[in-house]
């Protein structure tokens, strides 16, 4: 998933907790609410616009989150452990931590058209038109 898919999913999945989310969603979308929020910052002296832009993205953040725990195994409520000081150090490595390979009790896995032979079939395509 590329920066743009990833902002595109995560804001076309506004309130959709269910499901999983790849490592590379989750972190696209972070680094973009810190883009824009540094952005709005700089741009915005009174801070108006950083204020609203983080108030309509909190909501995809936290589903975000919790797909993020669904694709390691996790259930969503383990986000509430980012709330507490010392959480933050699971909670970072969580997000980090690859998640499951194939199918597990939240849905199928986000990668599994890239695992199942797309890049095969790119390699192999490769060396069919040299």
């Amino acid at each position: 998933m590329n920066f743009f898919e990833a902002i595109s999913s995560a804001f076309s999945k506004y309130f959709q907790g269910s499901g999983r989310s790849s490592r590379s969603e989750y972190w696209f979308f972070a680094f973009f609410l810190v883009i824009v929020s540094k952005c709005l910052i700089i741009f915005d002296e009174t801070e108006v616009a950083v204020t609203i832009f983080r108030l309509a993205t909190i909501v995809p953040f936290f589903t975000v989150c919790i797909r993020r725990f669904h694709d390691i195994g996790r259930s969503g409520w383990w986000v509430n452990i980012s709330l507490t000081i010392i959480g933050i150090i699971p909670f970072i490595y969580w997000m980090c931590k690859k998640g499951d390979e194939g199918e597990n009790q939240y849905g199928s896995d986000p990668l599994a058209p890239f695992r199942n032979g797309a890049s095969r079939n790119i390699s192999s395509g490769d060396r069919n038109e040299q």
